[in-house]
């Protein structure tokens, strides 16, 4: 139900803004390089092949394996430990008067000469960060009790979140610093969209790969089985 209810806002407010919103045709346009699909494809593809666009696309391609894992199997991996669905959701609550106020506050150290500067510094932390996530993982089991969880193992997990999300917008608001200060502003547009699509994707793929890893990584026992290994799928449900 929720998502269908959003689901409708969105495709009705984006259809009246299609429907309602015009051009000011009055403005004389910005000189574009590109005219069609063709020609921003190629320009695209010139503009990879510059040896410091390639070395930037490498880097944020990877730069987010190090905490892939803790990004995409926590929250699973706390539900699987017995934490309910609905508390942690509540907990995303909190969060959203921090995700306004932290690219704020975070803008003013990346407005400067060198904005990825903040992205090395919080990288460390955000890897430490995982480390925390693994002991919350493996704390979880160990406080639970007949009525659930203690109030103060929601408050460490709460803390929890909350610095990653300070580690986690510092590295996102310097990436989209440095992405829109190194566009070339004649082709802005089509620049920065191809940067921002390549760390959208280094974000992306190490995290599915994670959630691939899961079952195979995860050493399970047979209860009850002695002759009975459960490495595979099929033997677990046997």
């Amino acid at each position: 139900d929720f998502l269908f209810f959003w689901g409708a806002v969105f495709l009705i407010t984006t259809t009246l803004v299609a429907l309602l919103k015009k051009e000011n045709k009055e403005l004389t346009p910005t000189k574009e390089e590109t005219k069609g699909i063709t020609d921003t494809y190629r320009l695209l593809f010139s503009i990879i092949k510059m040896p410091a666009v390639l070395t930037f696309c490498l880097l944020i391609l990877t730069a987010k394996v190090g905490f892939s894992a803790a990004d995409a199997v926590t929250g699973l991996k706390l539900v699987e430990e017995g934490v309910p669905k609905e508390h942690l959701a509540l907990l995303a609550v909190p969060m959203v008067p921090l995700q306004i106020i932290l690219p704020l506050i975070i803008s003013k150290y990346t407005a400067g000469p060198q904005p990825l500067n903040t992205f090395y510094k919080a990288m460390p932390f955000r890897l430490l960060l995982g480390l925390e996530f693994a002991f919350l993982v493996w704390w979880t089991p160990k406080v639970k009790h007949e009525g659930g969880f203690p109030v103060y193992y929601y408050v460490v997990v709460l803390l929890s979140y909350a610095l990653h999300q300070i580690t986690l917008y510092s590295m996102y608001v310097a990436i989209m610093a440095f992405n829109a200060k190194v566009s070339d502003p004649l082709i802005g547009g089509t620049y920065m969209t191809l940067l921002n699509t390549v760390s959208n994707l280094g974000g992306n793929w190490p995290s599915t790969v994670a959630l691939w890893l899961v079952d195979p990584l995860t050493v399970k026992e047979c209860a009850g089985a002695r002759e009975q290994t459960c490495g595979t799928t099929v033997a677990a449900e046997v």
